[in-house]
């Protein structure tokens, strides 16, 4: 193999969020008494740190942090009309549907590449939330069921807002559109299918949405991230268990390249799993803990990486972190801690390009 082939190997990313500084959570807050010009300027500098910092740890394929948005989901709200904001019993923000929704400021996620691709060299991935996740967490019978009396009918009108800023995202020229289901990966888990009548229903629904948002679109490769709530261990949560053979089915009917799957969590499952996933996948292997405390040293992450390899040929995995590193937007994570890991992380890669190259 070339020296070129060799570095194309284990190519390395974050998953979408990176830990926001108290500076950063002080320019998102609700009270900022900062002007939009002001938060702007403010904002595209605290942006050039962090993708200075992902680049100085050797990323192959750098984010924004996701630190334009108060919240990850709450994104749709600016792209689209309807959703009231309000807030969850932990204070975090709850965006929930109130009206039908329409167009509103389509472009607003393909700004956040504009300005990124601005700024590196490297590759960049845009990160959206799946219309399920959307159904799920911004639907609620109460308040919600006036406009959409069914949780299903909701998510299908955000079909056409996601699919319209994925056209927009492609026109940008992003190397990667990543569509995060945390909902579809919890079906893997017994105790959450025993709470839905149809659970093979409810996860192919799911699937049958996120196909809608990029089928037949071109020029870009598209990601599904499967989040088994590893953001949860930062804020102690209860986790979701299972191997992922409950919904290998529903993973080869995806129409995307490229599936990033968590596996440094006890309870995610026997890598023997790829032999059940579809050949032309690319594999975005989580073997980077996002634990708050635990540093991973590199040589940890290449024997996380090695039992994949069993299955996949070099050329079809990917390395990451677990999930984002900052799950909801005041979430305490030290960045320092995680460039270490990202530092980490590109060794690890550095060594299994030497082994397999």
């Amino acid at each position: 193999m070339t020296d070129q082939g060799k570095r194309d190997l284990f190519p390395t990313s974050v998953v979408g969020s990176m830990p926001r500084p108290k500076f950063v959570q002080d320019l998102i807050a609700d009270d900022s008494p900062l002007d939009a010009d002001t938060y702007r300027r403010r904002m595209k500098s605290a942006v050039r740190f962090v993708v200075a910092l992902q680049e100085n740890a050797g990323l192959d394929v750098v984010t924004d942090g996701e630190w334009w948005r108060k919240s990850y989901i709450g994104v749709i709200a600016q792209l689209a009309h309807g959703f009231e904001l309000s807030q969850a019993d932990d204070g975090r923000p709850w965006t929930i549907v109130v009206d039908k929704i329409s167009p509103k400021q389509p472009g607003t996620i393909a700004q956040e590449v504009r300005f990124l691709k601005s700024i590196t060299d490297r590759q960049v991935k845009a990160t959206l939330p799946s219309p399920a996740l959307l159904g799920e967490r911004m639907w609620d019978p109460a308040r919600s069921s006036s406009p959409y009396p069914r949780r299903e009918d909701f998510v299908r009108d955000c079909v056409p807002i996601l699919r319209h800023e994925v056209e927009l995202l492609i026109e940008e020229g992003v190397a990667v559109v990543q569509i995060d289901d945390p909902h579809l990966c919890l079906f893997v888990d017994p105790q959450v299918r025993e709470k839905y009548d149809d659970a093979e229903s409810a996860s192919d629904f799911a699937v049958d949405m996120v196909n809608q948002v990029v089928d037949g679109l071109k020029g870009v490769k598209f990601a599904v991230h499967l989040c088994r709530r590893a953001g949860a261990r930062v804020r102690g949560e209860l986790q979701h268990e299972g191997g992922y053979g409950p919904i290998i089915n529903q993973l080869n009917r995806l129409r995307v390249h490229h599936l990033t799957m968590e596996f440094t969590a006890p309870g995610a499952g026997d890598m023997v799993v790829f032999k059940q996933i579809r050949e032309d996948f690319e594999i975005g292997l989580g073997c980077v803990s996002c634990t708050p405390g635990q540093i991973d040293t590199p040589q940890q992450i290449v024997q996380r990486v090695k039992p994949a390899l069993e299955y996949l040929e070099p050329s079809r995995v990917t390395l990451n972190p677990d999930c984002g590193f900052a799950p909801g937007s005041a979430a305490d994570v030290s960045i320092d801690e995680v460039y270490a890991k990202l530092q980490h992380e590109v060794e690890a890669a550095r060594q299994l390009r030497d082994q397999y190259g």
